[in-house]
């Protein structure tokens, strides 16, 4: 087998090893659903009729809001599990298993790689869930069959670029307890961003940092596709910060990889 070939294998080997992990903890996987769950019903049953008499052009109610909050709680479920990825990565390092990586013929890509697809399967549970139980309290859409594999696509960008960055923090952080703290601000972000309310209607200087942050294009852009009349420079801009994430978040996790499994 080539270089290729055994890389392949290997990363499938540590996928296996971490979905294994996510099978033995059931309660972690439950715990990062439930996180974006429990705010997707407080802000649709507590202050959905409130919220939803607030948005510009919709009828108020508890059916509006849901409509407008989904996209923001959909970008919670990736970032929640962002942050057990960062954590994952940090027990790995500092636990020894590396060491022990390091005395056997594996390809050194598969570590990280098995984490990542590892997370991203985690991520795809996740959506799902918040997806169904959104539907079920009423979510209403006008998506094409066309519109659909692009609202999937994004969210499957935003998860791998997510994941890759977190990888970086888990990499870079001295200890576990350091990783789950780096990227609470993930979690945080859509609240300063368009996710709950409409960015217009906040004050000056963080109306300007909301609508420039990478959470509120992106959001904007599953909103649209979800509505069916998506915003294209809104996908453009959504699909670039995606993508300038999960490359920095890629090399910056190779470069301390290479440095920290050396030492």
């Amino acid at each position: 087998m080539n270089t290729a070939t055994y890389a392949v294998r290997d990363s499938a080997t540590m996928l296996r090893r971490n979905l294994r992990h996510m099978v033995r903890y059931p309660s972690q996987t439950l715990m990062l659903i439930g996180l974006p769950l429990l705010f997707l019903l407080l802000f649709v049953y507590v202050l959905g009729a409130t919220m939803g008499a607030g948005l510009p052009g919709a009828p108020a109610g508890n059916d509006a809001y849901l409509t407008f909050l989904t996209p923001g709680v959909l970008v919670m479920a990736v970032a929640s599990v962002s942050i057990s990825t960062a954590v994952s990565v940090a027990t790995d390092m500092t636990g020894g298993i590396i060491d022990r990586f390091r005395t056997m013929p594996i390809a050194k890509v598969s570590v990280l790689t098995g984490h990542v697809l590892g997370a991203m399967v985690q991520t795809a549970l996740a959506l799902a869930t918040v997806f169904g139980v959104a539907f079920l309290l009423g979510l209403e859409t006008d998506a094409s069959v066309a519109q659909w594999p692009a609202l999937i696509g994004l969210l499957a960008l935003l998860s791998s670029a997510m994941t890759w960055f977190t990888v970086a923090l888990g990499l870079a952080s001295p200890n576990p307890e350091t990783a789950s703290n780096w990227p609470m601000i993930f979690l945080m972000l859509p609240f300063v961003g368009s996710g709950f309310v409409p960015v217009e209607t906040m004050p000056a200087g963080l109306r300007w940092f909301a609508a420039y942050q990478p959470f509120t294009p992106v959001i904007d852009a599953l909103r649209g596709l979800l509505a069916g009349s998506p915003d294209g420079a809104d996908v453009l801009l959504a699909v670039g910060w995606c993508g300038l994430i999960g490359l920095v978040g890629y090399l910056w996790s190779r470069r301390l990889y290479r440095t920290r499994a050396a030492g």
